[in-house]
Order: structure tokens, then C-alpha cells, then sequence
């Protein structure tokens, strides 16, 4: 069946963000009918920890997929009309729970959290660390999940105890949606303990050429025993992930799990070797395909899985991962209040020619791709009497932008080929001034789609595969493609190199901010946070 025929079936997309889970149900040319959306609850309960309610994580998914079948029945569809569901969701995100009762042992560690930066100082001076990256693809920081699985080792009660009992189960958001949707800890049902290679591929546990757990890596961490880990399996399956065992769609069968990042590539059609795009989330996430082999980057940049479907090769890509791009937006909301809306922020951006001078590093959780700087925090420099609330906004925006080409000049490096066009999705680029100024600034065309829910629409296309919806990569091309709109660089060569000149100096002088002696009153208050959560799960 190709693309642009008539629509006779439907598919539907869980896309379980940072921030917000939402339900898609999109025909089989890739149009969506119905969605529903839910912005869930964040918890920093100390500086620089992200958690998050695993239960409401669930809740979450039901809601929307309620909310989203509701009204695709009150337009005259039927719920049987859905012949997939296709999974998406954030990474890195951390979850453990009792086999046994099938009960979280603690709230979810989200992706951006950075409680584990002592532990990367250990591990990057234990033995054996400088096989890692070639071993995982993925180089020691707070970001993947590993640290937070040891974090929760050793720190948590309920998880000691689980792992002496031998019900300890470990997965990703992915991993704890499957469980739960195709039955959980319901008598009579078969719930799945799976994990696809991409997700896998973001843990540091998975070896990246064989896509099979590693023991090296397993024994590096410490967690070769006591704990179980999800069968890994292909991004796009249509027997690995079951059935979702009740609700509207119950007897459905899920035939795709991605990474969102995995998902976007997926869904702007990043099907050739060369082709890139930027996903402007929470964070920023700009993923290269690379093909059927592995590339490892001498640049700072992560070597993960791209996508996997049953029966093909699995497909490699580079990532540049910028762990602060909607949340800094967010930050000027919610905890200065410089606007009410998020999207106040262009508006305001674009009420000034420039930034004034303002250079903010919004290293909210450290720097990510291509630098690596755990020992820092957000930082403005440039600060006079004449900065208003305009330019800090500008600054905001440009914080993403200067990251996206420092990650760009970074593939450039490793792969020898310079992308001329970024392909863009995701909540910031809705924005025309950020398209504009990430053109200005990385000086090529910015492309962006009419529809950029791509994320949601790559799980769909991957399930569509593995139904046998679609057969051919052919049958996309024409997907997502009308009234794309295109942002040209306006701006110098020479006013783009000074304005990035300044950037690079603002990120040299920043790191070092956080100091690596141990502190008693932090070490206690961690330790009063920790009672309270493990008396809430107990």
C-alpha cells in the first residue's frame, strides 16, 4: 500500500515525553485524526535532581489513549480500526520496580538529572574506563541511565532488598510502559519485559555492535548480578511487544518501540546515510545517520542506534545531545517569570536586533555534546545596566543555537561531510525568530515541516512497517512534505563568526563552578530527601 492511497487502516503513536505523554492516531498516509495530551508533573526535590512518578507515568499513557480513541469514535472510526501502536518515549530515564508486585522502588530518575556527578569522577578513574566508548558508544557522564541504576544500588533501601530477594527489574520509560500496558502485575495477563535496541542503546549496558548486553559493561557498574535487565529486541516487531491487555484498545497489538530521538530521525524520513536532523525539545537532540556500521566520534559527539526494524540491519547514527534547549524557555516562565507564555519568547527575542552583549550558558544540568562539562551550572555573562528583558530572552534562544552548530562542526569532524540543510521538529522550532537565528547562525537553510509531532509519527511509521502497512521506504516520500518552510541565513559571515567567537568564550570560563570536595550539609540534606522518598515508596 503506498502513501498517498485512500485511508482504509489507522495507527496509533504513545509519545511519552519529558514533560508531557500524548496519544496519536494517524492514517496510512501518515495524517493525524485524533490526539490528546498531558503535561505531567516534575519533581526537583533537591538542586539538580529531576524525578518524576512512575504511576503517573502510566496514568498518563491510559488518559491520552482514552482521550485520543473518544474522539476518534465521536468522528465516526471505530477503535478495531487501529492496527498498531507504536511507542516513543524519553531516554535515559530510569525506572526499578518489584517483580513481584510490580510496584515502582522509587520515583523515575529523570534523563536530565545530575545527583550521579560524583559518581562519573569514580568511574572515569576506575579501571577500564577508557573502553567504555568503544564498548557503548557512549562516553561517562550523568546522562545515560547506568549511573542512576548504581546511584539507586546505593543508595536505596527498597532496591537493596529487591536485589537480595531477586525481584529487581531495571528499564527505561519504554521498558515500563510495555510492562504495564500489556498487563503488568495483573494475574492472567503476559506482560512484556522488553527493551528496543535504541533505547538499550542510551543505558551504557548494551554493546553497540552486537546489541546484546555487555558483561565488561555490566561488571564495570556493578550490576552483572541481582538485577533484571529487558530482553532487547527490534525497534519495529510486530510479536516482541505483545498486546495492550485492557481499555479500549485491549487485544491491540503494540508493534514498535523507538527513542524519541530514534523516532524523530525516523519520522522526517532520515532514511539515507548523510541525512540529519535537530529536535528541539526539553533538550536538544541532533542525530546523523551513519548506515550499517558504527561510527565512533573523536569529537564529543555519542555513537548510538538509529533504528532497527525486524529482518534489516540495524541503522547507526551520530547524536549531538544538548541537555537544556525548551527548558530554558521554561526556567523564564515558570521561575522568573520574564513571560507568561513559552512562546512570548520570540516575540520578545525579536524586539532587539541582538543579545546586547548577553551570552547565557544554560547549563542547567552541565554541558552536554560536544563539550562535556559536568562541573558547571547556568551562567550569563555580559550582564550591563543597558540588558533588558529582551535580550536575555535573545540569549535564551541563541544558548540553542550556538550549541546546534558546535554539534554540527563536531559531525562535520567525524564524518567528513558537512550537512547543507538542518532538518528541524519539535516545540522551539514552531518559533520562526529561533529558526531564523539557528539559520543566521549556523549560516546553511533550516527546514521545517507543516507537521512537527515527527517524533510521534516516526513510532507510527515503524509500526506501520512491522503490520505490513507500509513495505517500502518508497511509500514515505511523500509524506509530511507539503508547506514545508525554509529559513535562509540574513546575517554576515562575519557577524556570524563574532557572535559565535563570543560563545565559545563564555563556554571556556564556565567550567569549574562546581567544586568536587565533599560537603556535610549537602551530603545530610541528600540524605533527608532520600528517608522521605523511600518512606513515600515503602
Amino acid at each position: 500500500m503506498t502513501a498517498d492511497s485512500t485511508p482504509k487502516m489507522f495507527i496509533g503513536a504513545l509519545d511519552a515525553g519529558t514533560t508531557s505523554t500524548r496519544f496519536i492516531i494517524f492514517d496510512d498516509a501518515a495524517k493525524p485524526y485524533a490526539t490528546h495530551q498531558i503535561e505531567f508533573e516534575q519533581q526537583y526535590p533537591h538542586s539538580g535532581w529531576h524525578e518524576q512518578n512512575p504511576y503517573e507515568l502510566i496514568k498518563c499513557a491510559n488518559e491520552c489513549i482514552e482521550g485520543a480513541i473518544k474522539k476518534f469514535i465521536a468522528d465516526g472510526y471505530s477503535a478495531s480500526d487501529i492496527k498498531a501502536v507504536g511507542i516513543t518515549n524519553q531516554r535515559e530515564t530510569t525506572v526499578v520496580w518489584d517483580s513481584e508486585t510490580g510496584r515502582p522502588l522509587y520515583n523515575a530518575i529523570a534523563w536530565p538529572d545530575t545527583r550521579t556527578s560524583r559518581l562519573v569522577h569514580h568511574f572515569k578513574d576506575k579501571e577500564g574506563a577508557e573502553k567504555l566508548v568503544q564498548t557503548c558508544g557512549l562516553p561517562i557522564s550523568t546522562y545515560p541511565s547506568a549511573l542512576k541504576l548504581v546511584w539507586l544500588l546505593e543508595n536505596i533501601h527498597a532496591v537493596q532488598e529487591a536485589r537480595k530477594r531477586g525481584t529487581l527489574m531495571f528499564g527505561t520509560v519504554d521498558t515500563w510502559l510495555v510492562y504495564n500496558l500489556t498487563g503488568g502485575s495483573t494475574p492472567g495477563t503476559d506482560p512484556k519485559f522488553v527493551t528496543d535496541t535504541t533505547n538499550a542503546s542510551r543505558t551504557m549496558f548494551l554493546n553497540i555492535k552486537t546489541l546484546k548486553y555487555d558483561d565488561f559493561l555490566l561488571d564495570f557498574f556493578g550490576v552483572s548480578q541481582g538485577v533484571k535487565l529487558p530482553e532487547v529486541v527490534c525497534s519495529a516487531d510486530d510479536n516482541a511487544y505483545g498486546k495492550i491487555a485492557s481499555g479500549v484498545l485491549a487485544g491491540t497489538p503494540i508493534a514498535s518501540c523507538l527513542g524519541d530521538q530514534s523516532a524523530a530521525l525516523v519520522g522526517q524520513r532520515a532514511f539515507s546515510v548523510g541525512m540529519g536532523k535537530n529536535t528541539y525539545g526539553t533538550g536538544l537532540f541532533l542525530l546523523y545517520n551513519t548506515g550499517e556500521e558504527p561510527v565512533f566520534s573523536e569529537n564529543g559527539l555519542l555513537t548510538t542506534v538509529g533504528y532497527h526494524f525486524k529482518g534489516e540491519k540495524p541503522i547507526y547514527a551520530l547524536e549531538g545531545s544538548i541537555a537544556v534547549g525548551g527548558a530554558a524557555v521554561k526556567f523564564l516562565r515558570d521561575n522568573l517569570q520574564l513571560i507568561a507564555e513559552s512562546d512570548e519568547v520570540g516575540q520578545l527575542a525579536a524586539k532587539v536586533p541582538d543579545a546586547g552583549g548577553v551570552i547565557f550558558v544554560t547549563a542547567f544540568s552541565g554541558l552536554f555534546a560536544p563539550y562535556w562539562i559536568d562541573d558547571t551550572q547556568g551562567t550569563i555573562y555580559g550582564i550591563t545596566n543597558y540588558t533588558t528583558r529582551e535580550h536575555i530572552a535573545r540569549a535564551t534562544i541563541e544558548a540553542t543555537c550556538y550549541q546546534t552548530r558546535a554539534v554540527l562542526e563536531a559531525m562535520a569532524k567525524d564524518s567528513g561531510y558537512e550537512l547543507k540543510m538542518l532538518k528541524v521538529d519539535g516545540g522551539m522550532s514552531n518559533s520562526d525568530v529561533c529558526m531564523q537565528i539557528q539559520s543566521d547562525i549556523v549560516g546553511i537553510d533550516v527546514v521545517r515541516p507543516q507537521y512537527r509531532e515527527t517524533t510521534a509519527l516516526g513510532a507510527a511509521i515503524a509500526a506501520g512497517f512491522a503490520v505490513g502497512i507500509y513495505t517500502d521506504f518508497n511509500d514515505l516520500k511523500n509524506i509530511n512534505t507539503e508547506g514545508e518552510t525554509t529559513f535562509k541565513p540574513s546575517i554576515t559571515e562575519k557577524k556570524r563568526e563574532k557572535l559565535y567567537s563570543l560563545w565559545q568564550r563564555a563556554v571556556s570560563r564556565c567550567g569549574g563552578w562546581l567544586q568536587d570536595e565533599d560537603d556535610d550539609s549537602e551530603t545530610q540534606e541528600e540524605k533527608r530527601i532520600e528517608d522521605e522518598v523511600q518512606k513515600r515508596f515503602a
